[in-house]
């Protein structure tokens, strides 16, 4: 069986999970933690079907991920984000290559704060045409599943489509 296969089709669950958790962030403003926990307990099926190894790569996933937790705990004690965007950079933290994973959380965080920006015009706006509204944070799900597709798209778009040429059938 094709390992290489498996671990891409754990990645693309993987982003189906994040998009959902950016969609019931938006709707609802919760990222449940049975949606997190599963994404963090499937990490362990990625790290064997991509191959890796317990020292010092499984280490440095553990690593990573306890130390964004702790880091997320600040940030959600400081009232600068949820407790449900903390767990699922958690259990992302699993998943991504270190590098990687930083890159998606610099790139949410100025997405999330781009996004920021445009709900708070459109809110003084409205407030200056006499219109009552409550102002809202923007939900990080959103931000992070935007950019998990995007970086997925990138790492892993051409090693995906070699991946299926290679193979017996062409999906190309």
């Amino acid at each position: 069986m094709n390992t290489q296969l498996i671990a891409y089709g754990l990645l693309a669950a993987l982003a189906i999970a994040v998009l959902y958790a950016g969609i019931t962030d938006l709707r609802h403003r919760k990222i449940t933690n049975r949606l997190t926990g599963a994404i963090a307990i499937a990490a362990p099926l990625f790290w064997i079907a991509s191959g890796l190894q317990l020292w010092p790569g499984i280490a440095i996933q553990l690593a990573l991920a306890v130390g964004w937790f702790v880091f997320g705990a600040v940030l959600f004690r400081i009232g600068q984000m949820g407790g449900g965007d903390v767990k699922l950079f958690t259990a992302l933290a699993l998943w991504l290559e270190p590098s990687l994973f930083m890159m998606v959380v610099l790139l949410t965080m100025i997405v999330n704060g781009v996004a920021t920006l445009i709900v708070w015009r459109g809110v003084r706006r409205a407030r200056r045409e006499g219109r009552k509204v409550e102002a809202r944070s923007t939900p990080y799900g959103v931000s992070a599943a935007l950019v998990m597709l995007v970086m997925f798209a990138i790492r892993y778009g051409p090693a995906v489509h070699t991946a299926f040429s290679g193979s017996s059938t062409n999906f190309a």
